[in-house]
């Protein structure tokens, strides 16, 4: 069997089988890329003034009890907490997904969203689907993609030469026929 043949073919099996989790990885990594520009996917964070912390745990978990569709009863409930002191705010992520975001020094609650970034994140990779779905089915598909991009680029490379003495040979056999 011949190179170019068998190249081919791991181009045509190779795609076939790779197919869903690229599309998936691209359609949710571009999601992931502009996830600052659509608060849908992650909510906007607000800034204050306040460049301090005076809260304390025990005051962050009473705001975040006191939101319904967080559903927060103790820390259990809680996915993580974000501090960003340079914007004067506290993000609660609950593990259903909603995000409250606190006011660093009132406790006031500034904004309560549900945030689409993680559940996007974790599709991007494959563990949404199952814990063994990234290293079984994401990782052999990126690497599958990165050999049919290294053999098509050799398939580029090796038959361009060609293409263009081609497009020569036929140019200068056109000339002259016209001359004739």
């Amino acid at each position: 069997m011949n190179w170019k043949k068998t190249n081919r073919k791991i181009h045509y099996w190779g795609s076939i089988i790779i197919i869903i989790p690229v599309l998936i990885v691209i359609g949710t990594g571009l999601l992931l890329q502009i996830k600052k520009q659509l608060t849908w996917v992650q909510p906007a964070t607000v800034k204050t003034s306040v460049r301090e912390l005076p809260l304390n745990f025990s005051q962050i978990l009473t705001v975040a009890k006191s939101v319904e569709q967080a559903e927060i009863h103790s820390w259990k409930d809680v996915d993580r907490l974000d501090v960003r002191p340079g914007k004067g705010v506290t993000k609660i992520r609950a593990k259903n997904r909603w995000e409250i975001q606190i006011h660093n020094a009132t406790a006031e609650i500034l904004a309560i969203n549900y945030r689409r970034s993680d559940l996007i994140e974790s599709i991007h990779d494959g563990s949404w689907f199952h814990d063994d779905a990234k290293l079984w089915l994401f990782l052999p598909a990126a690497i599958i993609l990165l050999i049919l991009s290294l053999t098509g680029l050799y398939m580029f490379c090796i038959t361009l030469p060609a293409k263009l003495r081609n497009r020569k040979r036929n140019a200068a056999a056109f000339n002259q026929k016209s001359m004739q």
